[in-house]
């Protein structure tokens, strides 16, 4: 038993076991059905035409010997239908035209029945009354079945075979073979194509066999790698999303600890400077009241503008310093950007600017008024002084939700040159400043991103395609 050599029915086929495997299916399929049925009808041909011709060469027999019988009796023919089939015939030597020397043989062997190797389906017997008999045997008869025999079982094989390769070829293997086959080739191609909507194979075209179980466990294959791949997906953007959310926050942590620093160092240098400025303002305004002399008066002016300059330095270094979260109720939007305008309406220039409010009533957000206001007078003066003498600011605001809530979106827009596209990515970091005139310190939109961080907002910077620069504030829905 050890040295029986043992095949692994999972080991692929070689030689010519390989040779008919790596055939497509349509010739394997022909090569088989063909063989099969050469071979089936081989054993038909061979198996029953021997019994027939052992049947018939017994039925010749008993017919040749009934008719021996018939030719030894001494009565006359007999006259039945069906006996001309054997040439049944009695008279003398020259009328049955029997050779010489067959007659010779019969005249010394009356009552003997002559026949040989060369005629065997002739017989002759002469009689006691000096007359002859002849009888043809069947035997040409016999021979003729046998051969009609054979070529009918040919043609009927023959014709069997064909009609059998007909509904295989044209009618059964197409339908339930080639086309489910070609169905699965067009779905697999779909899906290396990734088109899902044609990657599985429709039910109605699964029939019950082992090629519909193929089919279903294809479908069921391709259903999971796209869930795996779905979940994949969706795990690379959780994964994507979540490496954004740490980068901006370690981008908030840097700038958080710069601004705690910068404002740390603003809060000194505000204290410090603060009361001798309040001093020498005071003090130059005294001046420009007593001073009698225009020249004196200009230079004093000058003076008063300067200081005036400083004081706003100052006040936007405070405000720097005191981003810090405050108490939060429901305000109306509206109400603060017309406060915030309010404040700076006080600037000669906002008397030719056309300014717009067309934020809601109904829309109010939960924040601190008076740091909301600080917000949206620095956003105001920025638009104040990027636009010209006659330009136009509008404010508009609209409700929107994005995760579940609902948020307040208030865009300031302008008509003024825009925010150049090298200053636009870092707008909001500190001492950034893009009005041309000199007169910002680049703490404003820094102050007001911070103060709308800790309202646990955000705002969007972006310019206009047709020009001017537009400041979106995103803050809770109250």
């Amino acid at each position: 038993m050890g040295g029986l050599a043992r095949t692994d029915p999972h080991r692929a086929p070689r030689g010519l076991g390989r040779l008919f495997g790596d055939l497509k299916v349509r010739p394997k399929l022909i090569v088989l059905h063909n063989t099969f049925f050469l071979i089936l009808a081989c054993a038909v041909y061979f198996s029953l035409l021997p019994l027939f011709e052992e049947r018939v060469a017994g039925e010749r027999l008993r017919e040749n010997s009934l008719l021996i019988q018939i030719l030894y009796d001494d009565r006359p023919l007999p006259n039945t239908p069906g006996t001309e089939l054997y040439d049944f015939r009695e008279g003398g030597g020259e009328e049955l035209r029997i050779p010489a020397e067959i007659r010779q043989w019969l005249d010394a062997n009356s009552g003997l029945i002559w026949r040989n190797a060369a005629q065997s389906d002739l017989a002759w017997r002469r009689m006691p009354s000096g007359t002859y008999r002849r009888l043809r045997m069947p035997d040409n008869f016999y021979r003729n079945l046998i051969s009609r025999a054979r070529r009918t079982l040919f043609i009927v094989l023959g014709a069997i075979y064909a009609l059998a390769v007909l509904a295989l070829e044209f009618l059964i293997m197409p339908q339930y073979v080639y086309r489910p086959i070609q169905v699965m080739l067009r779905a697999d191609r779909a899906t290396r194509e990734d088109d899902r909507a044609h990657e599985l194979i429709r039910g109605e075209e699964i029939l019950d066999d082992e090629i519909g179980q193929i089919m279903r466990s294809r479908n069921a294959t391709v259903e999971e790698l796209r869930r795996h791949e779905d979940s994949l997906a969706r795990a690379l953007e959780d994964l994507r999303a979540k490496n954004e959310m740490l980068e901006a926050a370690k981008k908030h942590l840097e700038d958080q600890d710069r601004l705690a620093s910068i404002g740390m160092l603003s809060a000194s240098v505000a204290h410090e400077i603060n009361t001798p400025l309040t001093v020498l303002h005071g003090s130059i305004e005294k001046l420009l009241e007593t001073a009698p002399e225009k020249p004196a008066r200009d230079r004093l002016a000058r003076m008063l503008r300067v200081t005036q300059r400083m004081r706003r330095i100052s006040e936007s270094l405070v405000d720097f310093a005191r981003v810090r979260r405050q108490e939060v109720e429901p305000v109306s939007i509206r109400a603060v950007v017309e406060e915030a305008w309010s404040l700076l309406a006080i600037d000669d220039k906002a008397a030719g600017i056309r300014f717009s409010n067309q934020t809601r009533e109904e829309h109010r957000v939960m924040g601190n008024t008076d740091r909301l206001i600080q917000v949206f007078v620095n956003l105001l003066r920025n638009a104040l002084n990027a636009v010209g003498p006659s330009g136009s600011i509008l404010v508009t605001s609209r409700v929107v939700e994005e995760g579940g809530k609902n948020w307040v979106l208030t865009a300031v827009e302008d008509d003024g040159a825009g925010i150049p596209p090298d200053v636009l990515p870092g707008i909001f970091e500190a001492f950034v400043s893009t009005r041309l005139d000199a007169k910002g310190t680049g703490l404003g939109l820094t102050v007001s991103d911070g103060i709308i961080r800790q309202h646990g907002g955000s705002i969007k910077a972006s310019n206009h395609p047709g020009g001017g620069a537009r400041l979106e504030v995103k803050l809770l829905h109250a």
